[in-house]
Formats: C-alpha cells, structure tokens, sequence
C-alpha cells in the first residue's frame, strides 16, 4: 500500500455496521429458542453498549438481538418519543431489550451483569442523570425469570451491599408493553464512540 493510500485508509473512518439484525448482522447459528431479557439502569446508550461490548452478537455467545426503547410506563395511544418520556410526563424507563439463547448465556447470568454494571442504590438516577426514566429496574418475562432475578438481588445484596451499608433499590416487576426508540438511539455509541456516557455504566466488581 502506498503512503498516500495509507494515510487516506487511516483519515477515511470505516463505515459502522450495526450488530443488530435486521439492521445488521443476523445471526444464524443461534438456537432455534430464545429467551427476553428487560433491563433498565439509566440512559440506554450506556446500557446497550455494556452488554453488547460483553457478549457482541457476532461472537455468537450468548444476546442474539438487542434493542433499546421505553417500558414500564402508562399504557400510550400513539408511542411515546424520546422527548415525552424524558420529561417524565408517561413514567417510562430508558431500557434495554435483550433476546439471548440460555443454551449459552443464563439468565441469571445477565441478571448479575446488569447489577455489576451500574449504581442500584440510587433511586431514580444514575450519576447526574435525574427522573423515573432512569430508573433501576429488572422487567421479568416469565415467573421463572421473576425467581431468578429476586434470587440473584438477594445474593448480590448479601455479597457487595450489605458490607458498606447499601441498599439495592431496584424494582422487579412484571414486563408490560415495550416501544422501541427511535432509530438513532439503537446501538448509539458504537455509532458515536465519544458520545455520553453515564460515568455508572462501568464494572464494578
């Protein structure tokens, strides 16, 4: 490769492929079950990039498709927006939507994520970001899930709360209808890598 082609390869910033089928990659070694996982904990941006980052669909380990959008809130007429949820005003959630095969990935498993990758403590916030739509909350879609997500708050509580005196404030509650968000927002900060980010949206533990 010449210099010239070289430099023009490193200026020219390669086109991002989203991950997510239909939108992206499908995946097409995955198990013919699959499972759905709901998972709030602040500004979805962060959410989504976290799991994705940790089971990339392409590595065919486990999240099968993911979407972020709104849940949680009053039943609407027309989706809610961005706008209208931000403002508090329908009692959404920012939350992310996992479809995973639990031949290679547990639920349980990504219940203990979720609570490793965020602040569950803190009631309606995540850092600066303030309001019910940034909520703490495990969405269950099965009784199964409904055992399993109570079993692993009680553990995870045991383990690395009660030692520093802090209490898991997270809602576990039955998943009710879901709207997708607006296109820009899936998958975003593959998308816009120095975008906003939660400073919460990190391992801590």
């Amino acid at each position: 490769m010449s210099i010239f082609n070289r430099l023009r390869a490193l200026l020219t910033p390669t086109p991002y492929i989203p991950q997510n089928s239909p939108r992206g990659i499908s995946n097409t070694t995955m198990s013919t079950t699959t499972e759905v996982a709901t998972f709030a904990a602040g500004c979805f941006w962060g959410v989504e990039h976290i799991f994705l980052k940790q089971w990339p669909i392409k590595s065919d380990t486990g999240i099968v498709k993911t979407s972020v959008g709104y849940t949680g809130g009053r039943v609407a007429s027309s989706e809610p927006n961005y706008d209208q949820v931000c403002s508090g005003a329908t009692g959404h959630a920012e939350a992310l939507r996992i479809e995973f095969d639990p031949s290679k990935v547990s639920y349980a498993d990504l219940v203990e994520y979720f609570y490793r990758t965020h602040e569950p403590t803190t009631l309606n916030s995540q850092g600066a970001d303030r309001g019910t739509q940034y909520r703490s909350a495990i969405f269950f879609n099965t009784p199964e899930q409904e055992t399993i997500a109570r079993r692993v708050t009680a553990e995870v509580q045991a383990k690395h709360f009660d030692p520093t005196g802090k209490k898991i404030v997270t809602s576990i509650e039955a998943a009710g209808q879901w709207y997708d968000a607006e296109e820009y927002h899936q998958e975003y900060l593959f998308k816009n890598p120095s975008g906003y980010q939660c400073p919460t949206h990190r391992l801590h533990w």
